[in-house]
């Protein structure tokens, strides 16, 4: 290789490094943001991040009650507590009786058994406030958009990621070349 192109290689070696740092700074703030949500996510159950899931209290287990009086129990206890008593989900554990209801508009769950009724548990999910997070719904979730947050959040993150990742590569693998050529 000649000296021009020795030179084209060092002069896009520099545009990139500056290209480097100054996409780096803001997607750091994104990276940490993600990084630390991942831990929390992945260790929710040890860090007590999800209120533990009750066992029904029920000694005859015959038949549960039916999902629109689960639903029923869970409203009743959000309204008593002021909060909204829109239903987001309901997670039913046959093999320990009971149904996890979540809401729509807070991060609370109701656990109920249901066999019986009886509500044995109502708790805040931290996870699912630290999932928001993690994806970038949170916003989305506040000002109720329709994942235009997330889907922007997401792929400008994955986007830098991918920027950050091939131009790291490329500042740590071009300086050998360069310096091969120049030897040569």
């Amino acid at each position: 290789m000649n000296r021009d192109q020795v030179y084209d290689k060092v002069i896009l070696l520099r545009r990139l490094r500056k290209l480097h740092r100054w996409l780096g700074i803001p997607l750091m703030v994104f990276f940490l943001v993600i990084g630390i949500t991942s831990i929390l996510l992945a260790w929710k159950k040890k860090a007590e991040l999800l209120p533990p899931t009750l066992k029904t209290k029920v000694e005859s287990k015959e038949t549960w009650i039916s999902t629109d009086k689960i639903i029923s129990i869970a409203q009743v206890e959000m309204d008593s507590l002021g909060e909204s008593n829109l239903v987001d989900r309901i997670d039913i554990r046959p093999e320990k009786g009971i149904a996890k209801v979540t809401f729509q508009t807070h991060f609370t769950e109701v656990q109920i058994d249901g066999f019986s009724g009886e509500v044995l548990s109502i708790s805040t999910r931290h996870s699912d406030w630290i999932e928001k997070v993690h994806d970038g719904s949170i916003v989305d979730y506040y000002f109720g958009q329709s994942e235009l947050a997330k889907l922007t959040y997401s792929s400008a993150t994955a986007f830098g990621l991918i920027v950050m990742s091939l131009s790291g590569f490329y500042l740590w693998y071009f300086p050998k070349v360069i310096r091969k050529m120049k030897n040569s």
